[in-house]
Parts: C-alpha cells; sequence; structure tokens
C-alpha cells in the first residue's frame, strides 16, 4: 500500500472517529425523541457515506415500526407493519442484514421507492436493543456512496445502534417521567380546583341556611360568585308566577339601584335567552352579540365588555344569573363557567324548596283559618243560644228595668261574638295574640254560672260551683269563657241521662287552679293519648271534635297546663292551671305563648 493510500486511509479514520465523537454529544446534548432522531440519522448517514438513514422506533405495542422522514420539503409519517419488508424483518428476527442489490432480495418491497421515485440500491440495516436486549427499533442506511457496504460498516453501525437504542430509551424515561410529573401536576390542579369549588358550595351553604328570605340569600351568593369567579357586577332574575315577565331579584355592582327597579321579558336578551332555553351563554363580546339587550344596557347606562349567564331551574320558575366583566381578564372561561353553573344548581335548589316551604305554609296557615272558624262556629252555639233565650224573656217582659237589663245581657254577649270574629282575622292575618287583662273572678264567675245554665237548660244536669278563689287574675277573658264552655259542653254531651258538672276555681301558689268534673261515661279508651287532637271525636252524634282541642290551643296560648283523669262510667275530672300574673310560664306548657296586654 502506497503512502497515499495510507494517508488517506489514516484521514478516514479519523474521519469515523470525529464523527462517532459527535453522535456521542449529539445523543447527549437532547432528550427530545424527534430532535434526538434527527441528530442521529444526520451524523450516521455522514459516518456511514450513505445516500440517506432512516431510524424505525418501535411501537409501545410492540406491533409496528414508525418514523418520520422528510420528503420533498415535507415531514411525513412512515409505519411498517413487524415483518413488513426490510426493516420489518430486522425488527422481527432481530438479525442485520446487509443487501449489495435490494431489488434481488424478495424480502424488499419497493412500493416507497415507486411512490417517491427513489432508487434503493445497498441495505444495510441493524436492529437497536435496550439495556434488557429487547428490540425498540431499527437502524437503517441505504446506497453506499461508494460501492457497497462492508463488514466493517456492518460493525460500525451496530455500534452506533447500541448507543442509540440507550439514547432512545433515556428518552423515552425521560418523557415518561415528564408526562407522569405533569399528570400528577394537573391531578393536583385538578384537586386544588375541586377543593375550591367545595369550599365555594360550603359558603354557598352557609349562606343559604343563614339566610333569612329568599331576596337575603339571593343577594349573598350573588356577592360570593361575583369575589370568586372575578367579576365587576352581577345580577339574579327570576320570573313572576304566572307571568312572561323576570323580575331583578339580586343586583351587585354599578348602577344597581337602577337596575333593580327593572323587569325583562322571558326570552329577551342573553338572561332572557339563557333563561327560556336552559342554556348557559359565555360571551365575549355583548355589543356584537345579536342576543344583547341593547335598549337595556342604554337604559341602565352600563355597557358589560363580557358576560357569562347560567340558567336557573325549579320546575315551576326559570331565571338566570349573569356575571358581567371579568376582572383582570379580558374574559371569562370554561372554567369559570363550571363554578357558576355548581352554584346555580344549589341556588335553584334552595328557591325551590323556599317556595315549596311557602306554600306548604300558606297551606297550613289556610287549614288552621279553617279550624279556627270551624271552632268559632262550635263556640257560637252558646253565645247564640242565650242570646235568643233573653230575646225570648224581653218578648214576654212588660217590665222596662228588666227589659234593659235583658238587653244589656244581649249585648255582652254579641261583643263575645265580635271578639271571636276579630280573633279569626287577626290570625288569618298573621296576628293572633292572647289578649291579658285584669280580671275579677267573682264578677266573671258570675257571667260563666249564667252562660253554663242557659247551657245545661233542660239537661237535667246540676252545676255546682265552688269559686274558692274570688280575687284578680290575668288572662283572656273571651278566650277562657270559650274554654269553660267547651268544657261543660263536653261533659253535658258524657251525661246524657243526666248528672252533675262541679267547677272549682282556686289558687295554688301563683297560678289559677280550675277543676271541671262531671258524672259522666268517661272517655272512651279509643281517645286515650289523642283527646285534645282535631276531630278526635267517639260516639257523639253532635260531636265535632273541635271542643277539646279549642281547650288545649287557649291553655297553651296563656302558658298554662291541662291534666284529666276518667273513670269508665264514674266520670271524668279535667285540671287547668294559667299563671294568675300574666308571663309566668307553667313548666311543659309550649314557648312564646303568653303575651301581656
Amino acid at each position: 500500500m502506497s503512502e497515499q493510500e495510507l494517508q488517506n486511509e489514516l484521514r478516514l479514520e479519523r474521519e469515523k472517529t470525529r464523527s462517532i465523537q459527535e453522535i456521542a454529544q449529539a445523543i447527549g446534548s437532547t432528550l427530545d425523541l424527534n430532535e434526538l432522531l434527527h441528530l442521529i440519522v444526520a451524523k450516521i448517514t455522514e459516518l456511514m457515506r450513505a445516500e440517506r438513514t432512516t431510524l424505525y422506533v418501535m411501537d409501545e405495542g410492540g406491533e409496528e415500526l414508525w418514523t418520520k422522514v422528510l420528503q420533498a420539503d415535507e415531514l411525513r409519517e412512515i409505519r411498517l407493519q413487524l415483518g413488513q419488508g426490510i426493516a420489518g424483518w430486522v425488527a422481527k428476527t432481530g438479525e442485520p442484514v446487509n443487501i449489495a442489490d435490494a431489488y434481488e432480495d424478495e424480502r424488499f418491497s419497493s412500493a416507497t421507492d415507486s411512490k417517491s421515485g427513489y432508487r434503493t440500491r445497498s441495505i444495510l440495516c441493524t436492529p437497536m436493543k435496550d439495556n434488557l436486549g429487547r428490540i425498540i427499533g431499527v437502524l437503517q442506511v441505504l446506497n453506499k456512496r461508494e460501492g457497497i457496504f462492508t463488514d466493517e460498516d456492518q460493525v460500525l453501525l451496530e455500534a452506533m445502534a447500541s448507543q442509540a437504542g440507550i439514547a432512545i430509551e433515556n428518552s423515552k424515561l425521560y418523557l415518561s417521567v415528564v408526562r407522569k410529573n405533569q399528570e400528577l401536576l394537573e391531578t393536583q390542579q385538578t384537586l386544588q380546583r375541586r377543593m375550591g369549588e367545595r369550599e365555594l358550595l360550603l359558603d354557598v351553604e352557609r349562606e343559604i341556611n343563614a339566610a333569612g328570605s329568599v331576596d337575603e340569600l339571593l343577594e349573598l351568593v350573588l356577592h360570593s360568585a361575583a369575589a370568586l369567579i372575578g367579576a365587576e357586577a352581577a345580577s339574579i332574575l327570576i320570573q313572576e308566577e304566572h307571568s312572561d315577565r323576570m323580575l331583578f331579584r339580586g343586583v351587585m355592582g354599578e348602577r344597581s339601584h337602577v337596575v333593580r327597579k327593572l323587569s325583562v321579558k322571558l326570552g329577551e336578551g342573553i338572561a332572557g335567552w339563557v333563561a327560556e332555553r336552559g342554556v348557559p351563554a359565555l360571551v365575549d363580546d355583548p355589543a356584537a352579540d345579536e342576543r344583547h339587550n341593547t335598549n337595556l344596557a342604554e337604559r341602565v347606562g352600563f355597557h358589560p365588555r363580557n358576560l357569562i349567564c347560567v340558567p336557573l331551574v325549579g320546575g315551576t320558575f326559570r331565571g338566570a344569573i349573569e356575571l358581567l366583566n371579568k376582572i383582570e381578564k379580558d374574559r371569562f372561561d370554561e372554567g369559570d363557567l363550571k363554578l357558576l353553573t355548581l352554584i346555580a344548581g344549589r341556588v335553584s335548589q334552595a328557591i325551590r324548596l323556599a317556595r315549596i316551604k311557602d306554600k306548604r305554609l300558606q297551606e297550613s296557615r289556610l287549614a288552621a283559618v279553617g279550624q279556627m272558624v270551624s271552632g268559632v262556629l262550635h263556640d257560637l252555639r252558646t253565645p247564640m243560644t242565650i242570646i235568643s233565650g233573653y230575646a225570648q224573656l224581653m218578648a214576654q217582659s212588660d217590665d222596662e228595668k228588666t227589659r234593659d237589663e235583658f238587653a244589656a245581657r244581649i249585648l255582652r254577649q254579641f261583643s263575645v261574638l265580635s271578639s271571636m270574629t276579630r280573633e279569626v282575622l287577626a290570625f288569618a292575618q298573621g296576628k293572633s295574640r292572647v289578649l291579658l287583662r285584669k280580671v275579677f273572678m267573682h264578677k266573671f264567675l258570675e257571667e260563666i254560672t249564667e252562660a253554663l245554665q242557659h247551657e245545661f237548660a233542660g239537661k237535667k244536669i246540676e252545676l255546682v260551683v265552688d269559686g274558692r278563689y274570688r280575687g284578680a287574675a290575668q288572662f283572656d277573658e273571651t278566650k277562657l269563657r270559650r274554654l269553660f264552655h267547651n268544657i261543660g259542653r263536653n261533659a253535658a254531651q258524657a251525661m246524657k241521662d243526666g248528672g252533675t258538672f262541679t267547677v272549682t276555681v282556686d289558687r295554688v301558689a301563683d297560678d289559677l287552679e280550675l277543676t271541671f268534673t262531671d258524672t259522666g261515661q268517661g272517655i272512651p279508651q279509643e281517645l286515650e293519648g289523642r283527646l285534645f287532637e282535631v276531630f278526635a271525636s267517639a260516639g257523639k252524634p253532635e260531636g265535632t271534635g273541635l271542643g277539646l282541642a279549642i281547650v288545649k290551643k287557649i291553655v297553651d296560648e296563656h302558658g298554662g297546663t291541662i291534666d284529666y283523669e276518667s273513670t269508665p262510667g264514674a266520670g271524668t275530672t279535667f285540671t287547668v292551671k294559667i299563671p294568675i300574673v300574666a308571663g309566668q310560664k307553667k313548666e311543659g306548657a309550649p314557648e312564646g305563648q303568653a303575651n301581656a296586654a
């Protein structure tokens, strides 16, 4: 070998050494897989003195090879099934291939050449393996510029494939760690967002529980939502019952005092559109949106830059909650929409429950008014009987003084009727109360005795009134008179064949104690435990089941107690205790019933 040839050989070896060093540097310079493949391919093409180099990577499933090549200034992805073509065969068998003439090898597929117009002559292809010896890809070089690929080229390519395999594994590991870290970060952010949403819903729940009315609830929720999501202004619109208009039930922000006085039709404006269709809206430029209510904006003097609006849906009503002008950003986003939707759902539920509660309260009040009217009608019989009796006596008497006395007694019974009427009206208006006043028992017992005598007229019932305490006490005279009449009437119904009804009035410590004893048949067993319930009655043709329920209510209103003892066939005794001085609630009596006047 001549000196020139030796120098050329030495130069080539130096170039190979330099290229190998450059490839090693390239492999260590990046962990980006696409950039890494590009560097390896460029350096190997130069080192192997080949026209082209292709590096195929095995997919995760181990069934396919893929690579990206630049063809006609376009980056295209090539995929080969395991066993397809020379590269596929090498990946499947793990054996290197050195082919002098590709078209003479039956494993070669000329389809790529046909599409690209490129002519493949010689091929050198070797597998890439990881540190466990698993095939992770294929390194393939095409068309040696000078002659064909040699055994030395094959050894060198196998060495390069080993380095490339390690580099690719490191890149995949790095990308896997980055991906896991990204997933962890996203999970953490999701958790933080959900914790924030949870805290928000807890705040909303606390505000719902703390609010004394629906309007107060809406104002509290509106301020919380605007502060959390970051909005300059906000409003809540709710459809009026039996109407196609929506009222601004909650307003926050500039010009809110003007907005509170306005209303919009269902379907009018973006909020009306959202309420009517039950679909949220995220609008970056309201002025350019055909749904935007320009007239309302002009009236109010407020032109929103952007807005977000979600529906309030409650079955029996429709509405919307709207936030305007995102703070610190130029638009509301999907995260804001999700949060506002969560708030709207809870607010809708609270409004729906409040309406159900109000409806039930109205129904309960109507039922109570009905029961009270029934009670009044029940008790009207006593004053009407007395009025009738004295009217007949007046008609039979020629003595003017006697007639005046009867007239006074009739007028007194009309006063009782008037008091009953006022009681029903006051209750219907939510103003029912006990009118406590100072009453002298001796005079009260005289009137009660006279009234009960009329009640028992013609019934073979002996009335005994024992007024042991004849001083003063504080109570609602009209109501207590009804108590006496109802217990007396109940006793008369229990003594169909006659008997004795004894009333004892005494003072025990600070209580006025009223005892009512009859000699009737006693309380039927089926009424035990529910004697004071409304409409509780047994075996009384004229009974309504209201008398003792009214008695219990009157006792409760005075802050007192009522007990009874009954023996079948031997009669019943009721004992009522109420404070002599107004406001002294008896132990066991309901709260808040006694009121001083």
